[in-house]
């Protein structure tokens, strides 16, 4: 296996965020006026930095004020580029446009989804599974209803989440109250069990290791590491989880990007209805970043200790929290599950997967270890000894390329980069030249550390 060893000097590398200017976001005490009388939510002083993407977002105004006149290239918080296929913004226009008549115009629409949408997704998605209309909950996206799904769960739960692990989880997690304080010298916060998932286990965590939690936070494929669980890993997840009486949050956002056969819901398993929630999107599915349409599972078998079924509960909260999501966004998400929708959607997908191919043949030429990548858009990149910030910060200063960096998604992400595949196909070849002109001079100076190459 190749690794290159990413050494850290002044001169060379950025300082990581703690050691860098605070973020503009950050309070600064200021005598503005009189203060209120009300305290602060201290679920809220919990949370450590800004929440991953803002944080990059702000990195990357920066660097466009210091390089106006550069063209930067983002391969980092995964949104979607591809125009969204013709025949699903005409019914989504379409929709529109019927709104200015009296025949057209609709109001509120049921806080849990349009019925036929719920039945479409039921049938598209889950038709082989058991999975039935009444049990799909349509949203506005799966970063919402993941809150939602913490509203659910209250306080008092405890919580256990790969690492690493997509930040919203613990953020959230945090913000309820279901944490203690965060703890600098470990990068964790109290109360949350992490579970390693490195290439050291396959990326997949030790339950055998693992204490017993009310909740399991699961992603597969995950964001980041672009690993895909098994059938027989996630019969072991499920196994697990009936045996300690716990509920699974499955989140398979990325579940269309898988390719070699691998589970794209847990209900592929058995006794998956007993014991766990899945969250999906139409986000990165149908490239609905800016639309903004999701879904969320609860079977009716899931219950609590005392036999009440949850799915009574998750409806409160969404008729309490939730107004529904957009008609508009609803009618393109029919549209997206009819046959030609389909269709058209895989020739996107596809088009990212292409991507993700030419970056991860530029990094594994160039004797980088890359993982992820084959069920997933992202390619998680190695750079053994290194501090990821540091990494992010001088490959956007000599390359002007925007990457991820791998602790923020959890301790376990150190010395790693998240890499996107979503992007313009010239940007990706572009983006190519520049990292194998950037990595082949570093070379000169920092030679690699043994002899065979890995991607996985």
């Amino acid at each position: 296996m190749v690794s290159l060893t990413f050494f850290s000097s002044a001169s060379s590398l950025s300082s990581s965020p703690s050691k860098i200017v605070k973020s503009s976001l950050d309070f600064e005490l200021k005598k503005l006026g009189g203060c209120t009388k009300l305290v602060r939510n201290v679920n809220l002083e919990k949370l450590k930095n800004n929440y991953l993407f803002p944080e990059i977002s702000r990195r990357e105004l920066e660097h466009v004020k210091k390089h106006p006149n550069v063209q930067l290239i983002s391969l980092g918080t995964g949104d979607t580029t591809e125009p969204i296929p013709k025949q699903i913004t005409s019914d989504m226009s379409n929709f529109a446009h019927a709104l200015s008549t009296v025949e057209g115009y609709r109001g509120y629409g049921l806080e849990q989804g349009d019925k036929v949408l719920r039945k479409a997704i039921a049938d598209t998605f889950y038709g082989h599974l058991r999975v039935k209309s009444n049990e799909v909950f349509v949203s506005d996206g799966a970063q919402s209803d993941i809150s939602r799904i913490q509203l659910l769960l209250g306080s008092g739960v405890t919580i256990a989440v790969q690492d690493p692990t997509f930040p919203a989880y613990i953020d959230s997690s945090v913000i309820i109250g279901q944490t203690g304080n965060f703890h600098e010298a470990t990068k964790k916060y109290q109360n949350v069990v992490y579970m390693p998932c490195g290439p050291q286990n396959s990326f997949f965590p030790d339950l055998s290791k693992t204490p017993r939690t009310d909740v399991i936070f699961f992603c597969s494929p995950n964001n980041p590491t672009g690993y895909v669980a098994s059938k027989r890993q996630l019969h072991q997840l499920v196994e697990f989880a009936k045996t300690n009486g716990s509920i699974i949050i499955f989140d398979s956002a990325y579940a269309a990007f898988i390719e070699d056969g691998s589970p794209r819901s847990i209900y592929e398993i058995s006794g998956a209805r007993e014991v766990a929630i899945e969250i999906s999107s139409f986000s990165k599915f149908a490239g609905f970043t800016g639309v903004r349409l999701g879904w969320t599972i609860i079977p009716d078998e899931l219950l609590y200790s005392n036999g009440f079924p949850i799915i009574n509960d998750f409806h409160r909260i969404v008729t309490t929290s939730f107004d529904g999501a957009s008609n508009i966004a609803q009618a393109g998400g029919l549209a997206c599950l009819s046959p030609v929708g389909l269709k058209e959607i895989r020739s996107v997908i596809n088009y990212y997967k292409e991507n993700r191919k030419i970056l991860m043949e530029t990094l594994a030429s160039l004797g980088l270890t890359v993982y992820g990548g084959i069920n997933a858009p992202y390619l998680w990149v190695h750079f053994k000894g290194s501090k990821s910030w540091d990494v992010f910060a001088e490959i956007l200063e000599k390359t002007h390329i925007i990457t991820v960096p791998g602790s923020g998604f959890g301790p376990g992400g150190e010395e790693y980069l998240r890499i996107s595949g979503f992007g313009r196909r010239d940007d990706m070849v572009e983006a190519s030249r520049r990292l194998r002109s950037f990595f082949n001079t570093r070379t000169k100076h920092f030679p690699f550390l043994s002899s065979a190459s890995n991607t996985n």
